[in-house]
């Protein structure tokens, strides 16, 4: 039915019915209209406290979901605070769709106004805009498509004047069809790819976030080949309960993981980057034959050159290239030896692993602490990773039940995004327990978001490495002196007293018998988010340690 309504509304039925069930953001006069025209129309709003964890609440939602989310931002300096979340969106691939209220056409008096365009342009991300009253609806449906089918973050500039207009609103229906072809592979690409799997002894399947669709066509490839299977960072948790899995790769992996994959013949990477973190500079893959599957052809390549590349879906390559080696009618152990079985059992958690303790009375053992966390907690979880010395603890001590149980807000490499992305993971798997790892300075950055977590009643866990510094700084500048070190070094904070002050439930640890608290939380009713202010040492963890040669 036909219906006359202002341009602000009209988009925002237009967007739930597109498909837009869940929005984040922070409220001002240019986006009010659309936001609440959004929730009019059954979507789902979630009120930030700033548009940074707005950001990140929306770019998690959408990693864990696969959904194009909405974050809802005020014109100009609305979108400038949300660029960084933007950023780490736009680098993940992340399908957002950014609803940003803009000065009206040719006012560049306002103080709002900013060239938003070129702006998200320099980002990475893609600018689309509201051009017209008339166009409207076709413009932000085009939006939607492109984040939804390109799995981009798009920021749709919505002039307030043009929002003021009047149109007739006759559903998404007219403006929505779309259809995506079914993916096609070549031939030529699976037999190749599969004569190199006949003649590896030793290869090993990397899967990354782009492969999360494709995790039991890799799974059949991998048995077929006798290969190995591992996720990347973005990837963890899609081969979680395979024998012949090992858990992450790269910077996370284990010592004894890292091992088996540089004795590998053959490393196909299936939906992965294989950049620096994933390979560890390369140290990783630079002995064997390459191999990179992605749909996007200006990944293949970007971050290490390949031996083979193919461009198409994972899934569609994997399956292609499973019957291509059957019909070679070769069979092969390959890597899953009885010998090896044993060694990936060994390698796979690095809860199984030795890291030398830390015992230094007033402080908690890092490692130790995130081990008997992960022992307490429930498997039914969503770990999400913070930035920083200390993020090794909790993005390789945690374990995760599968691809939905991790989020890994890293590809900007900023601090500061965890929190807004616990939120955002919390309210997209409210059936899980979701668990944050982060350090004083990162949780500081965003403290504000503690009120939401306590308003939406979320239960969740917030674990503090709290060292009161910047660590990574100093790690990184081990030759500096203590006059030098002053500026990344702050007196220790009261992180439990700030989150019980923000209504959350809150605990100090200095050592592992300071943990009753948990216990006694896990076992309430748990509305409300724990914070762990777990009291560290300056000391560098074992990942910086490694990677700065300490």
């Amino acid at each position: 039915m036909t219906q006359k309504m202002r341009v602000s509304d009209a988009l925002g039925h237009m967007f739930a019915d597109l498909g837009v069930s869940q929005v984040f953001g922070v409220v001002g006069s240019g986006n009010f209209r659309v936001t609440n025209a959004l929730v009019a129309a059954g979507a789902q709003f979630v009120a930030a406290r700033h548009e940074a964890g707005a950001a990140s609440m929306a770019d998690a939602y959408s990693r864990l979901t696969g959904e194009v989310s909405a974050l809802s931002l005020h014109q100009g300096c609305g979108l400038t605070n949300a660029l960084t979340g933007v950023t780490e969106a736009a680098k993940c691939h992340t399908p957002l769709l950014v609803l940003a209220a803009d000065s009206a056409v040719g006012d560049v008096t306002s103080n709002f106004h900013i060239d938003q365009d070129s702006a998200v342009r320099a980002l990475g991300a893609t600018p689309m805009r509201i051009h017209s009253v008339e166009t409207a609806l076709s413009d932000a449906a085009r939006a939607f498509r492109v984040a939804q089918i390109e799995r981009t973050t798009v920021v749709l500039s919505m002039p307030v004047d043009i929002q003021e207009g009047e149109i007739q609103y006759q559903g998404a229906s007219l403006v929505s069809n779309l259809r995506v072809p079914t993916p096609m592979v070549s031939a030529t690409d699976a037999v190749e790819l599969a004569s190199l799997f006949a003649k590896a002894e030793r290869p090993v399947i990397i899967g990354g976030r782009g492969s999360r669709g494709a995790k039991g066509a890799l799974r059949e490839l991998a048995a077929a080949a006798g290969a190995l299977l591992i996720a990347s960072g973005g990837g963890r948790g899609i081969f979680e309960g395979d024998e012949w899995a090992l858990d992450i790769m790269g910077g996370f992996a284990t010592e004894p993981a890292a091992e088996l994959v540089r004795d590998a013949d053959l490393v196909v990477g299936f939906g992965v980057a294989l950049n620096n973190w994933t390979t560890r500079g390369g140290s990783l893959i630079d002995q064997t034959t390459l191999v990179q599957v992605d749909d996007r052809a200006e990944a293949i390549g970007k971050h290490r050159l390949v031996d083979l590349g193919i461009v198409g879906d994972a899934a569609a390559v994997a399956l292609a290239t499973s019957k291509a080696l059957a019909a070679t009618g070769t069979a092969s152990a390959g890597y899953r030896t009885p010998e090896v079985a044993e060694r990936v059992r060994r390698a796979r958690y690095w809860s199984d692993q030795t890291v030398d303790p830390v015992d230094e009375p007033g402080f908690v053992d890092p490692a130790a602490l995130t081990n008997a966390l992960d022992a307490l907690l429930p498997d039914e979880r969503v770990v999400v990773v913070d930035g920083g010395n200390v993020n090794a603890y909790p993005g390789a001590h945690l374990r995760v039940p599968d691809d939905e149980g991790y989020v890994l807000p890293l590809s900007f490499q900023s601090i500061g995004l965890g929190l807004g992305s616990v939120i955002g993971a919390a309210v997209a798997r409210p059936d899980r327990m979701a668990v944050l790892g982060t350090g004083d300075g990162s949780l500081l950055m965003g403290a504000v978001e503690l009120e939401t977590a306590v308003r939406l009643q979320l239960g969740m866990l917030i674990i503090v490495y709290n060292d009161s510094a910047y660590g990574a700084e100093i790690h990184l500048f081990p030759e500096s002196t203590a006059k030098e070190q002053e500026i990344v070094r702050f007196p220790d904070a009261d992180i439990a007293a700030i989150a019980r002050g923000y209504g959350c439930d809150a605990i100090t640890v200095r050592s592992l018998d300071d943990l009753g608290g948990v216990t006694a939380w896990l076992e309430s009713d748990r509305n409300r988010p724990l914070v762990i202010d777990a009291k560290i040492t300056g000391r560098p963890s074992w990942l910086m340690a490694r990677e700065e040669g300490h």
